[in-house]
């Protein structure tokens, strides 16, 4: 059971009305809806009765709910008392970044944060795009490093970087045989190895409809998260894989090519809550855009969702 379900339980409940909890929550309905069948399940319990004018609390929602505001009440206490022993904007910065990100990106980041903010401890977590999303709005975290297109209604964004992707693939294959760019259409066919939809679905979707417009219908989609893993993959021949230009050199036996001519592209930026934007929050922003900025990206103005 984690902790912001049962927050969204509570504002649900206050609500009952899942349109202003959702609203409330800085957050789309279907997801707010999935959340709470999620916590039905693990509880085995019905929290609320729906129908189509109407929701309300079951007599179980209404016993979770005297046990749940105790303890929402006493975390939000402890965040209280947190702030008020730190000196000013001195104490720790909560971030999340991707699990891919570059290790440059990291060594930068966290060496310019220090140089911006040293009074501040970085407290740094790899989180995928939609979990640094929700640990955003509940408060989790501080400010987070995101992939676009996602949806960051009700938070700030800093600048968009954006660096182009091209294709890992076996050097067996026919599009290795050159040093050149790949064109996405000769791929076509080519199994695809890409990350789970769930870490960031509209980036997901992005992708693979950048990649039907520009002729490219994957064989056979699997799904992998650990760069290893991917990797592993592409090397046993079960597909080719979509990224950046790699940071240190490729396992024998795998290329990487850049494409030609496409969209596709990492577009990432810092995002936050603009009502908990301080100084540490501006500083990270700077540093990352540093980071971004060594390992290869550059800013752009638009493009972001």
């Amino acid at each position: 059971m984690e902790f912001r379900h049962l927050r969204y339980f509570a504002v649900l409940a206050d609500e009952l009305h899942f349109g202003r909890a959702a609203e409330r929550l800085h957050m789309a309905q279907p997801p707010l809806s999935q959340r709470i069948q999620d916590l039905e399940r693990e509880l085995n319990v019905r929290l609320f009765d729906r129908t189509r004018h109407r929701v309300q609390l079951t007599e179980a929602g209404a016993l979770l709910l005297e046990h749940v505001r105790p303890v929402l009440a006493g975390v939000e206490n402890a965040r209280d008392a947190m702030r008020r022993i730190r000196p000013g904007e001195a104490g720790v910065l909560r971030a999340g970044v991707p699990p891919d990100t570059d290790p440059r990106v990291l060594r930068t980041l966290i060496a310019e944060f220090a140089l911006r903010a040293p009074d501040v401890l970085i407290d740094i977590h790899e989180f995928t795009t939609d979990e640094q999303l929700a640990r955003l709005r509940e408060g989790e975290l501080d400010a987070g490093v995101v992939r676009h297109p996602s949806d960051t209604v009700g938070l700030e964004s800093g600048p968009v970087a954006r660096r182009e992707l091209g294709v890992v693939l076996h050097a067996d294959h026919a599009a290795a045989a050159d040093d050149g760019p790949v064109r996405l259409r000769d791929l076509n066919g080519a199994p695809l190895v890409i990350f789970p939809r769930v870490m960031a679905p509209r980036l997901y979707d992005h992708m693979l409809t950048i990649c039907r417009d520009e002729g490219y219908l994957p064989g056979s989609i699997r799904h992998a998260r650990n760069p290893n893993f991917v990797h592993g993959l592409v090397l046993a021949g079960r597909g080719i894989h979509l990224n950046e230009a790699p940071s240190s050199p490729l396992a024998e036996g795998l290329v990487w090519r850049p494409l030609n001519g496409t969209a596709l592209a990492w577009q990432t930026s810092v995002v936050w809550v603009p009502s908990r934007h301080n100084e540490s929050i501006a500083a990270f922003a700077e540093a990352v855009s540093k980071g971004l900025a060594e390992a290869g990206h550059r800013f752009e103005q638009a493009g972001r969702d």
